[in-house]
């Protein structure tokens, strides 16, 4: 009896799936939620990038100048070991610019927050923002939206006022400006003021503050909070000013369109996080990449920003690594999905996992697309044996959690042009998942003499002949 189905073992050449195949092959149906809109009136993205580019232009002024005067061999641009500005270097870069060494520390520190120059140990560098400034107005708004984030280390403290109240606003400074961007328009500082004193009695409240020394029998009627509260709000609107995210003046504050777009942006990702169904952002790495496997792509990018967000981005980076390095494929692949997420800070820990074999494919693919590569593209970068070893790591995170089929497909992803090449240079790979891998896809084929060849592979791989 000879069997219906074709028994060519040639496998169809076709462009290798990005990274982590397998996550994206088991959440391949349509986001039916459509993605939400910014509010009416927002300018179109490449409008917004326009807006960016010119808050930040002198910050990318000095940078691109330290790129060409203080790069590789030539004297470092700073001295303290805190990518602040030597003095020198200060005085040069304004006489170049037609600048006061003021402006240019002052740009310096701006292109620091904004990503465009990042600091490794003792040293600065251009950042991939500023690479990328000129062409990618996602780059340019993701750069806006970071020092947007750091408006508080952007414009210098009020002096004779304790750290704790400092905090406090910055802290209470949230809602302050969600209710600038629900007024959209004009706001007077005292309605801000109401609203400020408010939210740090909250705060208070929160952390149970009780007075100490002894207390009047009596209760006192509480003392307002104007005068300790309102020069720091005050500070809070000029900060916030100096960034382009309002504009201040004649006792009213109001988003600039940037700034009621950034605003947005934040609390589409607050609210993502309140409606996770399984709490993913309480948990730690590994917990919310499980709890993310079985959403769409979409949604699953959604939950990473607002896990991300709730944390600082070193600690996620490592966690984020420590998940990919445990035996869970899956979990590898979609811990450099979230590593995606987070972008040019994660470069530094992504490069420092080179030389583990492990995770140096996945390394390699996630810095080829953070340099720019096409991801249909960027597996080009790998050798032979990286992507022999990459299917198979991506084939046990299908045989673990995906469908037979599945699995049956993901040899269409192989760079090999026929079974027997690729039975080969599995077997000669190493992966430790090679055995069980070549079981499941043999029980999954449908065509027996091809199940046969995989399996006796498999036997192979595991009595160790050859």
């Amino acid at each position: 009896m000879t069997s219906r189905i074709p028994r060519d073992s040639r496998l169809r050449l076709v462009r290798p799936r990005p990274l982590a195949a397998a996550p994206r092959a088991m959440n391949q149906r349509p986001s039916r939620r459509p993605a939400p809109r910014p509010p009416e009136g927002t300018p179109a993205p490449a409008e917004l990038a326009r807006m960016a580019r010119s808050g930040l232009a002198a910050a990318a002024r000095v940078a691109r100048w330290a790129d060409a005067a203080l790069g590789p061999g030539r004297d470092s641009a700073t001295a303290d070991g805190k990518a602040t500005l030597s003095g020198a270097t200060a005085e040069r870069a304004a006489d170049e610019l037609g600048l006061t060494p003021a402006q240019v520390r002052a740009d310096w520190d701006t292109a620091r927050l904004a990503g465009l120059v990042e600091v490794h140990g003792d040293s600065a560098r251009p950042g991939w923002r500023l690479r990328a400034w000129d062409r990618d107005d996602s780059a340019v708004l993701r750069g806006w939206v970071a020092l947007f984030d750091a408006w508080s280390l952007a414009y210098p403290e009020p002096e004779d006022h304790e750290p704790a109240a400092v905090a406090e606003v910055v802290s209470a400074m949230p809602q302050a400006l969600s209710f600038l961007q629900l007024s959209a328009g004009p706001v007077p500082v005292e309605q801000l003021l109401d609203l400020l004193e408010q939210r740090v009695t909250e705060l208070r409240t929160a952390r149970c503050e009780i007075p100490y020394g002894p207390q009047p029998e009596t209760v006192a009627e509480p003392e307002p909070t104007d005068a300790p509260l309102a020069p720091l709000l005050d500070w809070a609107l000029r900060a916030l000013a100096s960034v382009g995210a309002l504009t201040y003046g004649d006792g009213q504050a109001t988003l600039t369109p940037l700034g009621s777009w950034a605003v947005w942006v934040k609390l589409e990702q607050i609210c993502v996080a309140a409606q996770s169904p399984a709490g993913n952002i309480e948990q730690g790495a590994e917990d919310m990449l499980r709890g993310c496997a079985q959403l769409r792509p979409n949604a699953a990018r959604a939950e990473y920003r607002a896990w991300l967000a709730a944390r600082p981005v070193g600690s996620a980076v490592t966690e984020l690594l420590g998940a990919a390095r445990g035996e869970d494929a899956l979990l590898r692949g979609l811990a450099f999905e979230a590593l995606r997420v987070v972008g040019a800070p994660a470069e530094p820990d992504v490069h420092a996992v080179l030389d583990e074999p492990t995770l140096r494919p996945y390394a390699l693919l996630w810095l080829a697309e953070h340099d720019g590569a096409d991801p249909e593209d960027a597996h080009e970068v790998l050798t032979r044996e990286e992507a022999t070893w990459l299917w198979v790591d991506t084939a046990a995170a299908v045989a673990d959690h995906g469908e037979a089929p599945l699995l049956v497909r993901h040899l269409e992803s192989a760079v090999q042009p026929t079974i027997p090449m690729l039975l080969d240079e599995v077997r000669a790979v190493g992966h430790p998942r090679t055995v069980q891998v070549l079981v499941a896809l043999a029980a999954a084929h449908p065509d027996p003499a091809l199940a046969k060849a995989v399996r006796r592979a498999a036997f192979q791989v595991h009595t160790g002949g050859s």
